[in-house]
């Protein structure tokens, strides 16, 4: 039996996701809801993958498929291709299982031609109407299919606005539009070398194979690496009969949200355009109006919108978002998903649905994207400086959030901007698909035009990027790159403020302040904490970080790294004598100034932390990384020790390292110069005495060493700490329980784990050096060619990114098993960036670690993959069953 490749609206249902895409499986199941959903077709991802393996050519099973369904089509709306009395027309649509909004193509008012144009103005009784769905069909049709730009037609249309004295397109009468057409075919005919095609069947297959092609245009493949979509999975096409918006007053299109997509408020939110079709609302050409006026300007269909959305939200169980067009009066469902919203709504849907018996916490904790947490952990505008400063101009608050930034009016000049480390606000009249680089490296967009549902409005929410959209109060000249604001004028790479909460724009840059994680976000991490497995500890060097990351939920600190206290000002002279120091006696009289400052360094985090574990990492980088380049501080140094300059010149030379990642650093350090050891050690445990006998707080040190690879070198550094451990203790006459453990950064350690467990109290993968030295990476330098690797599909993610689990992953596996056959209660985590990537947290759930470390402003993150990881493996059990 043949493959089917073409299904009706009436054949499909939701759980096809993965064969009709989103949308298509979506009025499937709308339509068998009884729904009032314009027919038509889907044909199926998987003709999208043959369609490549073809060479991007349609084959004539497919076809006869396709005209078979036009046919039921037709006989359900009682209209027909290129028809004098009663035209049928199609709109051509994406449909990617995964939600990709703008990426891909669309083309509206299918079937058009010198012959049913006049059947759709006899239909309708309106020419103009049919005339102006005409060449909007030709510009739209040859940009998209035929590769012709729309800036051609958009010259013709400002050309005749220009003859006849007219400021609007609507200014234009049915003669004009009839003039423009045959103005568009000619361009058509000498841009293209033939006619514009008038049989619907051949723009049809034309179309089709556009929105195919549409799956790897270079937005839609950047807007996949960014939200993790494969590339194999292929899009849908949508084959709808078309229903009109711009039938005059009693028509309009729109988009509506069940609930509110920025604060998750339980009610209908959205907008509409009267006279429109659907494209002029995402566009952004027109500021549309808020969903509560549809009810004073159409009762009934406002109405009907409204039950409809209650019955959809009901049946998905989540908050939907839905497109309509009214036609005469009757409302047609175009569309429903579930909704993108900003992290805070996020939150609030879910606890609310929660609340409404309508989904299990399991299921809440399911819905949130952990990465989208990132949204609601970063700082917002000063509320003091605020009030003090009057906002330049007032636009639609479409994603909350707080950016400062200097003006560029390009994508290509904000990620010039940005690559200079220049923060970014991205101003444009109105964003375009074309500009996801650029969006996605500012720190916010402001657009003159468009709504809350314009292409900048959704892409900013689901980036969790601030955006002011549809500020007419501003005018913006991109040409002159300024933007103009009553007499204020603003020009490229100067600062402005906006405030995706208020719509507010501001002149200069505002200082932010961190936003209170409370009220239903505490609700839904409360649920986390009780499901997840998984302790979360935060890699901080300072108090003030480590403050941060307990305000975040951290349990301890999984990674201390010493030498980040080291480039201190005040401090760094004395490590350099101790580095230079050609003798023991000059070493340690270095050490000795470096000693208070330590105690001080680990008394205060001790104190931040509480009773929480913290791992201290003993000093890793090499030594030269601490050393002067300048002439004029060596200089300094060289009189600072009494030496001569090109005596410490040559000393320094001769500590420098040619590969300094596989040279003289971590432990390497310490079978060299155990005194440096020592003196952190001794700072560690007295900082440790210290907050006993002062604060009466018990911690228990977890002193790790680092870039193990062999039990003999972790016996012979153990004993050094071990040692001087003891010579605290004697001096001050007490004592406390710590731990020395190692970072697992070395394959060979992964390897003989079983060996090192015998000296090591726990271990910590160091999953950056773990990776780099499993791959032969230097990660500094593998810029350059990762991206081609991900590019090129040789790697899904750089490994950078998330773990490696076929390999990097093995190891640690390894490690583990072998670790815990040694020291059954051994403890074991991770510290490297991983450790707060959702995909990474999995897997260290998955092989048994019992914490994962990550920065401060990705606990939550971790908190919430933590969780998840544990509902997923339940889930997987009774799959299994």
């Amino acid at each position: 039996m043949a493959k089917k490749y073409v299904y009706s609206f009436k054949e499909g249902s939701k759980e096809m996701k993965s064969l009709l895409g989103g949308k298509g499986s979506n009025l499937a199941e709308m339509t068998n809801l009884g729904l009032p959903v314009p027919p038509g077709f889907t044909i199926t991802t998987e003709a999208c993958l043959r369609f490549y393996d073809e060479k991007e050519q349609l084959w004539p099973e497919l076809l006869e498929e396709v005209y078979e369904h036009l046919r039921e089509v037709e006989e359900q709306t009682g209209k027909k291709f290129s028809d004098t009395e009663n035209p049928l027309l199609v709109s051509v649509r994406s449909g990617a299982v995964f939600s990709m909004p703008g990426m891909m193509d669309t083309i509206l008012n299918l079937g058009l031609n010198d012959v049913s144009v006049k059947g759709l103005a006899k239909s309708t009784g309106n020419e103009r109407f049919a005339y102006d769905s005409y060449r909007r069909f030709i510009q739209m049709f040859s940009d998209i299919a035929m590769g012709l730009s729309k800036s051609k037609f958009d010259a013709i249309l400002d050309g005749l606005k220009e003859e006849k004295n007219a400021s609007l397109d609507t200014d234009l009468n049915a003669d004009d539009m009839k003039v423009l057409v045959e103005r568009y075919k000619e361009l058509y005919k000498k841009e293209m070398n033939e006619d514009f095609p008038q049989e619907p069947m051949k723009q049809l297959e034309l179309a089709i194979k556009a929105v195919f092609a549409s799956w790897n245009n270079p937005r839609a493949i950047v807007y996949r690496r960014l939200n993790e979509i494969p590339n194999d999975l292929g899009t849908a096409v949508n084959v709808q009969s078309m229903v009109y918006g711009n039938m005059g007053e009693t028509s309009g299109t729109g988009v509506a949200f069940t609930r509110n997509p920025a604060t998750g408020e339980n009610k209908l939110y959205g907008e509409f355009l009267v006279n429109a079709q659907g494209e002029d609302v995402v566009a952004g050409i027109r500021t549309p109006k808020p969903i509560l006026e549809l009810a004073e300007v159409m009762p009934e269909a406002y109405q009907e919108l409204q039950r409809i959305a209650h019955i959809l939200e009901a049946h998905y169980r989540d908050m939907q978002d839905v497109e309509f067009t009214i036609e005469k009066g009757k409302l047609y469902m175009l569309q429903t998903r579930n909704g993108k919203r900003t992290a805070h709504a996020a939150i609030n849907v879910a606890v609310d649905l929660v609340d409404e018996g309508v989904i299990s916490k399991e299921e809440a904790i399911l819905r949130i994207e952990p990465n989208q947490l990132d949204q609601l952990l970063h700082p917002s505008f000063d509320e003091k400086v605020l009030k003090a400063s009057n906002p330049i101009a007032k636009g639609l608050p479409a994603s909350p959030g707080a950016a400062s930034g200097k003006v560029y009016f390009t994508a290509e000049e904000a990620v010039e901007a940005s690559k200079r480390g220049e923060k970014v606000v991205l101003v444009r009249q109105e964003t375009s698909p074309e500009d996801i680089e650029g969006m996605v490296l500012a720190e916010g967009i402001l657009t003159a035009r468009g709504g809350m549902t314009s292409h900048a409005a959704v892409v900013a929410r689901g980036m969790g990027k601030c955006c002011v959209a549809g500020c007419s109060d501003i005018r913006v000249d991109e040409e002159a790159k300024e933007i103009r604001s009553n007499s204020l004028v603003i020009r490229e790479g100067e600062f402005i403020s906006i405030d995706g909460s208020t719509g507010n724009v501001y002149l200069g840059e505002i200082p932010k302040v961190q936003t209170e994680l409370s009220g239903k976000f505490g609700i839904f991490m409360s649920w986390v904490d009780e499901t997840r497995r998984l302790k979360v500890r935060t890699n901080a060097d300072t108090p003030r970080d480590a403050a941060a990351a307990v305000r975040f939920g951290a349990e301890g600190i999984g990674l201390c790294r010493t030498e980040h206290m080291f480039f201190d000002e005040a401090r760094i002279p004395a490590v350099r004598r101790m580095i230079v120091s050609k003798s023991l006696e000059q070493r340690e009289k270095a050490l000795a100034e470096l000693l208070p400052l330590q105690r001080k360094d680990f008394y205060e985090i001790y104190k931040v932390m509480g009773e929480r574990p913290v791992t201290i990492r003993l000093l890793d980088p090499p030594l030269h990384e601490f050393l002067p380049n300048r002439k004029s501080d060596i200089e300094a140094l060289a009189q600072s020790m009494g030496m001569e300059y090109k005596e410490l010149a040559d000393r320094i030379e001769e500590l420098h390292e040619l590969n300094p990642m596989l040279g003289h650093r971590g432990c390497r350090l310490a079978v060299t110069y155990p005194e440096i050891y020592r003196m952190q050690v001794r700072a560690i445990i007295e900082a440790a005495l210290d907050l006993k006998q002062n604060d009466n707080m018990q911690v228990i040190p977890e002193i790790m060493i680092p870039l193990v690879g062999t039990k003999a070198e972790l016996a012979y550094v153990k004993k050094e700490v071990e040692d001087e451990i003891k010579k605290v203790f004697g001096e001050r006459n007490d004592s406390l329980e710590y731990l020395v453990g190692t970072m697992i950064e070395i394959p060979r350690a992964c390897v003989t784990a079983d060996d090192i467990a015998h000296e090591a109290e726990f271990f910590s993968f160091g999953t950056n050096d773990l990776t780099q030295m499993t791959f032969g990476f230097s990660r500094d330098d593998s810029g350059k060619f990762i991206e081609a690797y991900v590019e090129k599909g040789i790697f899904k993610k750089s490994p950078f990114e998330t773990i490696d689990q076929e390999g990097v992953g093995k190891l640690m596996e390894m490690a583990v098993e072998l670790g815990r056959k040694t020291r059954p209660e051994i403890k074991l985590g991770i510290c490297g960036e991983h450790g707060g990537e959702p995909n990474s947290v999995e897997f260290c759930h998955r092989i048994g670690l019992n914490y994962v470390s990550c920065s401060p402003y990705r606990v939550p993150i971790a908190r919430l993959a933590a969780a998840q990881a544990v509902i997923k493996e339940k889930m997987d059990i009774q799959r299994d069953k």
